[in-house]
C-alpha cells in the first residue's frame, strides 16, 4: 500500500498563529507520514527562539513527525539554511542549459517598468530585459560589481495545467507568468525554488498550503519539469478572515498558540476549532478525540470560501474540552497555586464543580479561593444591596437551620430556612448564594454547601446578619 507523505514547512520568523496551525492540522490529517521542514532562509528574521517555540506549539496542538527537527539546532536535512549547496547545483545546472540567465536589473528600474505596464493596463510581467545578454555583456557586467538575481526563462507558449485539490482544475499561461527569479541578488534563493525542490527531494506526495500560494504553484511546476523533479499533488485551502471580512491579524482577531495555551484553552479544543474551519465532517457528534479528527479529515471536504474564525466558536470547544478532561488531565490543568489549595479530600468534588462552571484555570482559582480560603471576592456594591434587603432575620434563620443540620444535609438546611423564613425561589436561593460566594451564578447551592463546610458558612451568614442589624 503506497504511503501519503505531506509536509509543514514554516519560517522562523514569528509565532505560530492560527492560519498557520491550520495547515499544519490539515497536513498532518492529509497524510499517513509527515514531515516538518524549516523554511529558515530568511537570515535577519529568523530565529532560534520561533523555531523551539513552534515545535513547542504543535507538540502541544498533537502533532508529530515521522521527519524533521525536534529543536532548533540546525540539520542538515530540515533546515533550509543548511542546503545551499543542494539549491547551488540545481541553478548551475539551469544555467548550464540556459533555462535560467542573470539579470541585472535594479529594483529602480524593475518598479518603474511596473509603473508603465500598469499604466498601460497591462499585468506587470518581467520585460525580459536581461534574457538576451551575451556571455560577454553578462562577463563585463560582473567584472563592474554588479550583482545579479537569476531568472527562470518561461517561453510565452508554456501552458501550466493541474488539478487543485480544492480548486479544481487550474491553468496558467507563460506569457502571463514572465521569467521570475528564483536566486536573488544577494544570492540567496527564492521562497518557491527552495520549497519546490526540497517537496521533490524530501518526498513530499502532496502541498496543501493557504489560497495565497497558488500563483506560486505554476511557477514551481515549471521548476520541477525543467528539473525533472517529481511534481507533488497541491491543495490551496481558504484563508481565515476575523469579524470585518479582512484576512486574519493581530488587528481583527487573530492570537497565537502561546497565547492560547498560556490562557488555558485546551489543545483539543484549538484543534476541533480548527479542524471545522473551512472542512465539514460528515457525521459530526461534537468534541472528537485528536484520532477521530484525523480519522474524518477529507481534503474533498474543504471548501474554497474563507472561513471566517469566531471566538466564541473555540470558546465553546473549550467549554466541552473541560467537561471532557479526565480527573487527571483537568488536575493538572489548574494552576499549581490553585492545587495547592484544595484539600486532598475535597478534590474529587472540586473538580466536579470545575468542570461544569469553568472555562479557564483562572476560574477555578477563583472557585478554589471561593470555598477554601477567606481570599475570595467579597459582594460587589449590587449584591451587597440584596443582602442587606434580605435583612437579619433571614441570615438568623440560616444560621439556626445550620447548626440543626449535618454539614452534608442540603435538603434538610434548606427545609428549615423555608420554614423559618416563608420563603421560596429567587427569593431564598439569591441572598444564600450571594452571602456564601459573593455571585449570582456559578455551582448548584448543594455542591457549595458541600463544599464549603459548616465553619465558614456559618462565618459568612453571620457577618451579613451582623451587617443587616
Amino acid at each position: 500500500m503506497s504511503v501519503l507523505k505531506t509536509r509543514f514547512a514554516p519560517s522562523p520568523t514569528g509565532l505560530l498563529h492560527l492560519g498557520n496551525a491550520r495547515t499544519a492540522l490539515f497536513s498532518a490529517f492529509a497524510g499517513d507520514r509527515f514531515l516538518l521542514r524549516i523554511e529558515d532562509t530568511d537570515s535577519e528574521r529568523s530565529r532560534s527562539v520561533f523555531v523551539d517555540g513552534l515545535i513547542e506549539d504543535l507538540h502541544w496542538l498533537g502533532l508529530d513527525w515521522g521527519d524533521g527537527p525536534q529543536s532548533s539546532v540546525p540539520t542538515e536535512g530540515f533546515f533550509q539554511s543548511r542546503r545551499s549547496e543542494i539549491y547551488r547545483a540545481y541553478y548551475e545546472r539551469l544555467e548550464a542549459e540556459e533555462m535560467a540567465y542573470p539579470c541585472f536589473c535594479t529594483q529602480a528600474e524593475l518598479e518603474i517598468a511596473r509603473k508603465v505596464q500598469l499604466s498601460a493596463g497591462k499585468p506587470p510581467r518581467y520585460s525580459g530585459k536581461c534574457a538576451a545578454l551575451t556571455r560577454e555583456q553578462v562577463q563585463q557586467r560582473l567584472a563592474q560589481g554588479l550583482k545579479p538575481a537569476l531568472r527562470f526563462r518561461v517561453s510565452s507558449g508554456d501552458e501550466v495545467e493541474f488539478e487543485d485539490g480544492v480548486r479544481g482544475p487550474q491553468h496558467f499561461r507563460g506569457e502571463d507568468i514572465g521569467d521570475f527569479i528564483i536566486r536573488r541578488a544577494d544570492g540567496t534563493p527564492a521562497f518557491f525554488f527552495c520549497n519546490a525542490v526540497d517537496d521533490a527531494l524530501m518526498g513530499v506526495d502532496c502541498v496543501i498550503r493557504g489560497e495565497d500560494h497558488l500563483s506560486n504553484t505554476p511557477r514551481q511546476l515549471l521548476i520541477l519539469r525543467a528539473l525533472d523533479l517529481p511534481l507533488p499533488a497541491y491543495a490551496h485551502i481558504s484563508l481565515i478572515t476575523g469579524d470585518d471580512g479582512a484576512p486574519l491579524s493581530k488587528r481583527n482577531g487573530s492570537v497565537s498558540l502561546k497565547e492560547l495555551r498560556e490562557r488555558g484553552y485546551f489543545p483539543l479544543a484549538v484543534a476541533n476549532m480548527l479542524a471545522r474551519l473551512g472542512q465539514y465532517y460528515e457525521s459530526d457528534p461534537g468534541l472528537m478525540s485528536f484520532a477521530d479528527l484525523r480519522a474524518g479529515f477529507v481534503i474533498g471536504h474543504l471548501g474554497k470560501s474563507p472561513s471566517r474564525f469566531d471566538p466564541h466558536h473555540l470558546d465553546h470547544w473549550q467549554e466541552e474540552s473541560v467537561r471532557a478532561a479526565g480527573h487527571e488531565s483537568l488536575w493538572q490543568w489548574l494552576f499549581g497555586e490553585t492545587r495547592s489549595i484544595v484539600p486532598d479530600a475535597n478534590r474529587a468534588q472540586f473538580l466536579d464543580v470545575v468542570r461544569s462552571n469553568c472555562m479557564f484555570p483562572s476560574d477555578a482559582d477563583q472557585w478554589a479561593r471561593v470555598f477554601f480560603t477567606d481570599e475570595w471576592e467579597r459582594p460587589d456594591a449590587e449584591a451587597g444591596t440584596e443582602l442587606a434587603a434580605a435583612g437579619e432575620a433571614f441570615f438568623l434563620a440560616a444560621l439556626d437551620a445550620l447548626s440543626a443540620a449535618d454539614h452534608t444535609d442540603f435538603s434538610g438546611f434548606l427545609d428549615r430556612v423555608k420554614q423559618r423564613t416563608g420563603l421560596k425561589g429567587k427569593s431564598l436561593f439569591v441572598p444564600l448564594r450571594l452571602a456564601l460566594t459573593g455571585r449570582h451564578d456559578g455551582p448548584e447551592l448543594a455542591k457549595i454547601f458541600r463544599l464549603l463546610g459548616r465553619e465558614r458558612m456559618t462565618e459568612r451568614f453571620a457577618r451579613y446578619a451582623d451587617m443587616a442589624c
